[in-house]
C-alpha cells in the first residue's frame, strides 16, 4: 500500500480497473442498482468540500485542531468525512438489501459466516476497522482514533471506549478484507492531498465540529434528487469532481438546500456607529447612538480575536440594538459566519425573531439571507410560513427567507442566522442525539444570550458549559441582562479564561474580553422617574380590590402572578368587577399554542410602545404570568406584582413608564408598583401560593427583607445595589427581628446552598465539558432522553415537574376525535392527512401536573398522532363531555382561561 506522503491524487483510475468486490458494495439500496459504496464517500466527501469553501471556514484554526497542512487542510478533511460509511463494507450491513447481496455473492462475497453477520451497525463497524486501515497508510494511531470517533458518530452519538468492539465482523471470509482494503486504497489514492497528518493530541472542540460536518454532508450527500445513483464519470476522481459540482449547487439553489454563502453583513457600507445604528433602527432620521452603544462600540474597536461582551444596562437602555451592532462589528473583524439570539422563552424568541429579521432585511443590501426560528413552535409562526419560498411583488425572491431545509429537526443552528431558545443551544452540551451539529452550527458566529439572569442555578450551570464550548469553537459572545450577582458575573469571566481580578466600574457597565485583554467601561443611562413600592396582602382579594382602586380614573396597567392556577382565578375574580368600558385581557403559557399566540399579539397591541396606528384604551387590565416579564416592549400606567427575586422584580418594574407618552391619567402620573406579600408585620406565605415552589423559600425571604427598607426605586441607580444586596453572600438583615433572620440565615440560606450546589453537581454529571479528552468525555453520558440509564439522568436543560405536549381533542360517543367540539370528526386509528396534522399541531401546549402526565404518557399509542412525522412528540389530552378525568383532579379547556385544574371536593 502506498503512504498518503508518497503520491498526487490519481486522475486517471477508472471504475473499470477496480476489483469488482469493492465496486459493488452497496450504500443505498434502491432500483434498479442502488448506490454503491465507493459512489457515496466520494460524493459525501465533495460535499464537505464544496461546505467548507462555501462557508469561508478558516483554515488556520482547522490546521492547528488537526495538526495539518493549512493548503490542503479542507481536502484532508474531506477525505475523512467521506469514510463515516466505510464499516458499510462489512457482511452484516450487506445481507440488509437482498438485491445488493447477490450481487456480492455473485463477485465471491460470501455471507456463510453467522458470527461476521452479528456485526449490523455499520457506524460501530467503522469505529472499529477504520483506525488500523488509516495506521496502515501512515497515519499515526492517536490522531486516526480521534477523527474516527468523529466520522463514526454520524448517526447520533460518540461511542465511548469499548463500544466499536460489537462492531468487529468476526470470522468473516478473507475476501471481505481484501474487498474493503481495495475500495479503500481507489478511495485514497484519488483524494490524499501529498503529506501525512502531525502526531498531535485533537482536542474534544475539534472531534465535536468534525463530527457535526460528517452529518451534516452525509445528510445532504444522501440525497438521491440531488445525487444521483450510479458511477457518473468513467473516472472516480471525475465522479467526485462532478459531484462538487452537484453539491455547490444543491447548497447554493433557493429550491433545493438555499445556503447563503458566507459574507459580511457590513461589507461596503458606512462603519460610523451613529449611521449603523440608525439603519438598525429602519429610520431616515438623524440618530445618535445612545450612551450604552457608543461606549460598547468604543471597546470592540480597541480589541482583536473572539471576544465576550457583557452588557449589565437597565431595561430601555437599547440592548438589541447593541447585539445586532456588535454582531456587525465582529463579524467584519472576526468573518464570523452569521448570528443566533437565545431567548428564554418562546414568547420572548418570537418577538426578537420579528426584530431580527428588520435587522437582517436593512442589511441585506441585495445578498441572499436565511433565517430560522429555532423553537419548538416554529412551524407555528405566522412571519417563518411567510418566509419560506418568498417572491416579491416583481416576481424576484427576496433577500430574507426562511429555507425549509434548515427547518428540519435538529438543523435550525445550521443557518447563518437565527433566534429561538437558550435551550436549543443547551442541549449542544449534552449527549443528546447529534448534540454535535448543533454546535457545529454555532461554531464561529456571533451568539447572544439574553436575560442571562433568568436562570437557575442549574440552567446557569449549562450556560457555563455551553460558554466554554462556544469559546473553543471559535465564537463571539454577548451576554445581556439588567444586571448580574457578583458571583454570577465572575463565574462567567472564569469560564470564558480571564482569570485577572476586574477594575471597579460602577453600573450601568459594559465589559469586553477578549485577545487584547479585559476592558470595562460605565455609561450614563435615561433617567427614570422614581417609583414607589408598596406592599398589599398576597390574597387575590387584595390584589383585586387594589387593581380595581388603580382603574377608578383610568389608566393601563398589570398584575403579574407567580402561577396560572392565581392568574386564572384572579381573572375571574375581576371579570365580574371591573368597570364596563375596561379592556380585561388574560395572559399566560397554558393555552393552546395559536391562541396563545393570538394572547401575546393582543397583549402587544393594547399595552404596547406608542403606536399612531391604534389608540390606546382609556382603560385596560392584563392579568399575565412570567410571560410578561421579558423581553416583550410593554409599557404600564402602574403594575401590581405577586413578591418574587429582586431581580425578576426589577424586570418587572421595567414595563413602568417604559415609553415617553403625551398623556398618563392623573393618578399614575408617579409609576407605582405594588407588591403582594411585602407587609411589614408577617412574613409571606410561600406555601398557599406556591412562591417558594416556583422561587425558592430563601431568594424570596430575602428580597422581602431587603425591601421593607426601600420604599421608593430610584433607577437605574438602585437596580445593581438592590440585587447584590439580595444575592450577597450574606445579606445583611440586621432590621428584621431576630426569629425571622435566624430563620432566614439558619433554615432557607442552608437550604437554598444545598440546593444550588446539587444543581450545580446534577448539571456537571449531564454536560459534557469540552476539556475533557475525547475518548472518554461521553463516559456515563445518558444518551438523549434516556429514563432507564445506569445513573437515572435525563438530559434536560430546565429542571421542575415532568411535562408532556399535548393537543386537546374533544371524544364523541363513537370514540371519534375533534379539534373543536363542532369540527368534523376524524378516526384516531388512523394516520392524518398533512393539513389535518397542521391544524392539530397549531394546538398543541405543554402540561406538567404530576398525575396528569403519569396518565398521560401511559395512554396507547394512537395512529393519528404516532405516526404523522408533526405529532409524533405529542399526547392526546382526551376530553369527554370536556373534561379529561385523571382520580380526583379534572382537567377542561376553557376558551378564555385556557386549561385548568381541579380537584374533585375543592
Amino acid at each position: 500500500m502506498l503512504r498518503a506522503s508518497e503520491h498526487l491524487p490519481n486522475t486517471r483510475l477508472e471504475f473499470t480497473c477496480l476489483l469488482p468486490a469493492s465496486r459493488t458494495l452497496w450504500a443505498k439500496s434502491g432500483e434498479p442498482q442502488g448506490h454503491s459504496l465507493l459512489c457515496h464517500m466520494l460524493d459525501v466527501s465533495a460535499v464537505a468540500l464544496a461546505l467548507l469553501d462555501h462557508c469561508q471556514i478558516d483554515n488556520t484554526q482547522l490546521a492547528r485542531w488537526f495538526g495539518l497542512p493549512a493548503e490542503h487542510v479542507r481536502l484532508w478533511l474531506a477525505l475523512l468525512v467521506g469514510l463515516h460509511d466505510f464499516g458499510k463494507a462489512t457482511p452484516g450491513f450487506q445481507v440488509k438489501w437482498p438485491a445488493g447481496q447477490a450481487a456480492d455473492e455473485a463477485l465471491g462475497l460470501s455471507f456463510a459466516a453467522p458470527d461476521a453477520l452479528r456485526a449490523s451497525r455499520h457506524d460501530l463497524a467503522t469505529a472499529a476497522l477504520l483506525p488500523k486501515a488509516l495506521q496502515a497508510r501512515g497515519v499515526p494511531c492517536p490522531w486516526a482514533l480521534a477523527v474516527v470517533q468523529a466520522i463514526s458518530a454520524h448517526h447520533g452519538f460518540n461511542f465511548v471506549p469499548g463500544d466499536s468492539k460489537a462492531g468487529k465482523p468476526l470470522r468473516e471470509p478473507a475476501a471481505w478484507g481484501q474487498a474493503r482494503d481495495a475500495l479503500l486504497d481507489a478511495y485514497w489514492h484519488t483524494l490524499a492531498p501529498q503529506g501525512i497528518p502531525e502526531e498531535i493530541d485533537i482536542c474534544l472542540d475539534a472531534v465535536a465540529w468534525l463530527a457535526g460536518l460528517t452529518s451534516v454532508c452525509d445528510w445532504i450527500g444522501s440525497n438521491s434528487e440531488w445525487f444521483a445513483p450510479g458511477e457518473r464519470q468513467p473516472t472516480l476522481l471525475g465522479h467526485w469532481m462532478h459531484a462538487r459540482q452537484l453539491a455547490v449547487a444543491a447548497l447554493a439553489e433557493p429550491e433545493r438546500l438555499g445556503w447563503p454563502i458566507t459574507q459580511p453583513l457590513l461589507d461596503g457600507l458606512p462603519q460610523d456607529c451613529h449611521a449603523l445604528i440608525a439603519r438598525i433602527l429602519q429610520t431616515d432620521a438623524p440618530v445618535r447612538a445612545r450612551p450604552l452603544q457608543q461606549v460598547a462600540d468604543t471597546l470592540l474597536a480597541q480589541g482583536q480575536g473572539p471576544a465576550l461582551l457583557v452588557v449589565e444596562a437597565p431595561m430601555g437602555e437599547g440592548k438589541t440594538e447593541l447585539a445586532f451592532l456588535a454582531s456587525l462589528r465582529l463579524q467584519a473583524r472576526q468573518g464570523h459566519r452569521g448570528l443566533y439570539v437565545a431567548l428564554p422563552t418562546q414568547a420572548t424568541g418570537n418577538a426578537m425573531f420579528e426584530r431580527t429579521l428588520t435587522f437582517l432585511r436593512a442589511f441585506a443590501d441585495g445578498r441572499a439571507l436565511d433565517i430560522q426560528l429555532a423553537h419548538g413552535g416554529a412551524l407555528l409562526n405566522d412571519s417563518v410560513a411567510r418566509l419560506r419560498n418568498v417572491w416579491g411583488e416583481d416576481g424576484k425572491r427576496e433577500a430574507v427567507r426562511s429555507a425549509a431545509w434548515f427547518a428540519q429537526r435538529r438543523r435550525g443552528l445550521l443557518s447563518p442566522y437565527g433566534v429561538g431558545t437558550v435551550d436549543q443551544a443547551l442541549f449542544g452540551v449534552m449527549n443528546v442525539k447529534h448534540h454535535f451539529v448543533r454546535l457545529w452550527g454555532l461554531a464561529n458566529k456571533v451568539v447572544v444570550l439574553d436575560e442571562v439572569h433568568a436562570y437557575d442555578a442549574y440552567t446557569g450551570s449549562l450556560i457555563e458549559y455551553l460558554l466554554k464550548w462556544l469559546k473553543g469553537l471559535g465564537c463571539s459572545v454577548v451576554l445581556m441582562s439588567a444586571t448580574l450577582p457578583t458571583a454570577t458575573r465572575q463565574a462567567l469571566l472564569k469560564t470564558w479564561g480571564v482569570r485577572s481580578a476586574l477594575p471597579e466600574c460602577a453600573y450601568p457597565r459594559v465589559l469586553v474580553a477578549d485577545q487584547a485583554g479585559v476592558r470595562v467601561d460605565t455609561f450614563t443611562a435615561r433617567e427614570q422617574a422614581p417609583i414607589q413600592l408598596l406592599g398589599l396582602e398576597e390574597s387575590l382579594d387584595s390584589l383585586a380590590t387594589q387593581a380595581l382602586d388603580c382603574l377608578a380614573d383610568g389608566g393601563c396597567g398589570a398584575v403579574i402572578v407567580n402561577t396560572v392556577d392565581r392568574a386564572q382565578a384572579l381573572f375571574q375574580l375581576l371579570r365580574e368587577r371591573v368597570p364596563d368600558d375596561t379592556v380585561l385581557q388574560l395572559f399566560h403559557a397554558r393555552y393552546p399554542a395559536e391562541q396563545r399566540r393570538e394572547k401575546e399579539q393582543a397583549t402587544l397591541a393594547t399595552f404596547g410602545p406608542p403606536d399612531a396606528s391604534r389608540q390606546r384604551p382609556q382603560r385596560a387590565l392584563l392579568i399575565a404570568t412570567q410571560v410578561a416579564e421579558q423581553s416583550l416592549d410593554l409599557d404600564f400606567d402602574f403594575l401590581l406584582s405577586d413578591l418574587a427575586p429582586v431581580d425578576l422584580l426589577l424586570q418587572r418594574a421595567g414595563r413602568l413608564h417604559r415609553h415617553r407618552r403625551a398623556w398618563r391619567p392623573t393618578d399614575h402620573q408617579q409609576p407605582r408598583l405594588w407588591v403582594a406579600g411585602l407587609c411589614a408585620d408577617r412574613l409571606p406565605d410561600l406555601k398557599t401560593t406556591h412562591w417558594g415552589h416556583v422561587y425558592g423559600d430563601y431568594l424570596c425571604l430575602v428580597t422581602w427583607a431587603i425591601l421593607l427598607r426601600e420604599p421608593v426605586w430610584h433607577l437605574p441607580a438602585d437596580i445593581d445595589r438592590l440585587v447584590q444586596a439580595v444575592y450577597a453572600p450574606w445579606p445583611e438583615l440586621d432590621h428584621v427581628p431576630d426569629e425571622v433572620r435566624t430563620r432566614i440565615e439558619d433554615v432557607c440560606r442552608v437550604e437554598h446552598k444545598a440546593e444550588a450546589q446539587f444543581q450545580q453537581g446534577l448539571a456537571k454529571q449531564l454536560a459534557i465539558d469540552p476539556r475533557a479528552e475525547p475518548d472518554v468525555a461521553y463516559i456515563d453520558k445518558p444518551h438523549g432522553g434516556d429514563e432507564d440509564d445506569t445513573l437515572a439522568l435525563r438530559n434536560r436543560t430546565r429542571l421542575g415537574d415532568d411535562s408532556v405536549t399535548v393537543i386537546p381533542l374533544w371524544v364523541d360517543a363513537d370514540g371519534l376525535w375533534r379539534i373543536h367540539p363542532d369540527d368534523a370528526p376524524f378516526d384516531p386509528q388512523q394516520v392524518v392527512s398533512h393539513a389535518l396534522a397542521r391544524q392539530l399541531l397549531a394546538r398543541q401546549l405543554t402540561l406538567s401536573r404530576k398525575a396528569l402526565t403519569v396518565h398521560l404518557k401511559a395512554q396507547p399509542a394512537y395512529p393519528a398522532l404516532a405516526e404523522h412525522p408533526l405529532l409524533t412528540q405529542s399526547q392526546p389530552l382526551l376530553l369527554v363531555d370536556g373534561v379529561c378525568r385523571v382520580g380526583k383532579l379534572e382537567v377542561s379547556l376553557d376558551a378564555e382561561l385556557g386549561v385548568c385544574y381541579r380537584r374533585v371536593g375543592e
